[in-house]
Parts: structure tokens; sequence; C-alpha cells
């Protein structure tokens, strides 16, 4: 077995892990006293902060890091990603999260490198995307109440896999380390965010209560902003795009549980229709099982 598989696959897992924990304290933070560019500010300012010696020990411009795919990393890693998300989550459950932006991907994913690459999808990888697609079909339809905007929230999810999977096949390409690359992202997100607190006025940092602004500081700009990007940038450089992807299996199943027991939202029938689709989907669309079955013939 090839030595950087094992390095790749707890990278994948450590992500799961950190991506979970992010969609738990970002809906926590919406949804009580802070606001979406006052988190914004914390998850992209503290880690812009403490990488900023990374930004500076290699030139963006070089050859090793292409004009474009640092555009595209920035797009889909940083600040329109991240206020995607935030903007969703104050409308939408955190099991919504977890099922839309996790679940949806794969199906970017391999959209993405259907377009860059000409990569086809078929076999069990495109029964893999059809579960998915079933299963967020039928979430939608079975979490759609009348008057409620929790739909809006979903489709800034969506959106925001979107730009997370334009990340994910962008940074093959941009010859950066996952610790430049963090640097990178969260510093031009940091200066992109200060024109908009310019123009809302004062933040809400400044009055909101301690604890709440210490836990959304940590879990934002340290774990999520800092170690979320350099983990999930080792398990794509280890294990390419479409297997690091398959870390989010484990995303809707852990954002379900933890919402479940730390906020008390409702396991419903919805849901886990949807994560007997999705998450079986997300392990068959990564491609992995077909991949590991031909390794062993070999």
């Amino acid at each position: 077995m090839d030595r950087n598989l094992p390095i790749g696959f707890f990278a994948a897992l450590a992500a799961a892990l950190v991506g979970s924990a992010w969609q738990l304290i970002s809906r926590h933070g919406v949804t009580t006293t802070l606001g979406p560019l006052d988190i914004a500010l914390l998850r992209y300012g503290i880690p812009a902060l403490l990488l900023c010696p990374f930004l500076f020990g290699q030139a963006p411009s070089s050859p090793k890091a292409p004009r474009m795919a640092l555009v595209l990393l920035v797009l889909g890693g940083g600040l329109p990603f991240g206020l995607l998300v935030l903007a969703g989550a104050q409308w939408a459950p955190a099991s919504h999260m977890g099922v839309f932006l996790a679940g949806s991907l794969p199906l970017f994913t391999a959209i993405g490198a259907r377009i860059h690459k000409g990569e086809k999808v078929q076999g069990l990888r495109l029964i893999g995307l059809c579960c998915i697609a079933l299963g967020m079909a039928l979430f939608a339809v079975a979490s759609f109440r009348p008057g409620s905007l929790s739909w809006q929230g979903d489709l800034l999810f969506l959106a925001a896999a979107m730009l997370w999977a334009v990340y994910s096949l962008a940074f093959g390409h941009c010859g950066l380390t996952p610790w430049q690359g963090a640097a990178f992202v969260n510093g031009w997100s940091t200066l992109l965010l200060l024109p908009l607190l310019w123009f809302t006025g004062m933040p809400r940092l400044l009055g909101a209560p301690w604890p709440d602004v210490a836990l959304q500081a940590v879990g934002q700009g340290v774990v999520a902003g800092t170690l979320g990007l350099v983990i999930y940038a080792v398990a794509i450089s280890h294990l390419g795009a479409a297997r690091a992807s398959l870390s989010a299996a484990a995303v809707p199943v852990l954002t379900t549980l933890g919402a479940a027991f730390f906020m008390g939202e409702p396991i419903t029938v919805a849901v886990v229709l949807a994560l007997a689709l999705v998450v079986p989907g997300i392990v068959l669309a990564s491609g992995a099982i077909r991949r590991d079955a031909r390794l062993r013939l070999r």
C-alpha cells in the first residue's frame, strides 16, 4: 500500500471532524449574538495573522502558483464560501447544512473533474451520485414547510459546496504547500472583508458576550480557519480531490448527531432517510471502492 494513503486517510478523517464542528459552531454563532460578517472576521482574520509568515515565505506570483488557480482558491475556500455558509446557517438547521453542504460536494467535484479533465463518471460512482441527488431531493421535499425560510439556506449551502469543489480542484494546480495555501486564502479573504465591514458599521463583536466571542475565535479562527484548511489540503495532496471528498461521508452524520445533542434539533424521519441515501452515495461516488478493488487485483 502506498505509504501516503494512511496519512491522507487520517487527514480526511480529521477534516470531517473539523468540518462538522465548524458547521455546529457556525449555526450557534449566527443564531445567538453574532452575525455572518462578525464570524467571518474571526474565521479569516485570526488565521491570516497566525499564518502570515507562510504567506510571505513564497511569492504568490511564482511560476508554481498560476494566477487563475490562486483566484479560484480564494473564491472556493475563502470569503465567498464562508459568507454563503454563514448566511445559510441563519435560515436552515445544522442538519440541513450537513446534508446539503457535505452531501453535494462529490456531485460538484465530479462535475468539475468532468469539465476540467474530461473524467467520465460511470459504474459505482454514477450510482453513488444518483443516491446523493435522490437523498437531497427527498430531504428538500420532506423538510419544506409553508412560511419556512430553510429552503433559502439550503440553496446557499449548495452554492457553497460548488465553491468548495472549485477550491479542491484548484489546490492541485496552485503549487503551494498546505500551510502556504491556507495563509494565502485567509490573508486575501481578510483583505476582501475589510471594505465590507467599513460599509456595515460597528461589528457586533464589540458588544457580544465574551464566551460567545471566545468560542467563535477558537472554533472559527484556530480550528476551522487554520487547521481545517491545512488538514484538508494535506488530504488532497495525498489522496487527490476525489478521494479527499470521501471525508464528507462522515460530516452529515456527525453534524446531525451534534446538533441533536448540543442544540436540541430533532432527528426527523426525513433526516434519517436522507442520511441513508447520501452517506453511502458519498462513499460510492468517491471512487475509493473501485480503486481499492483494482489494487487488490494487482
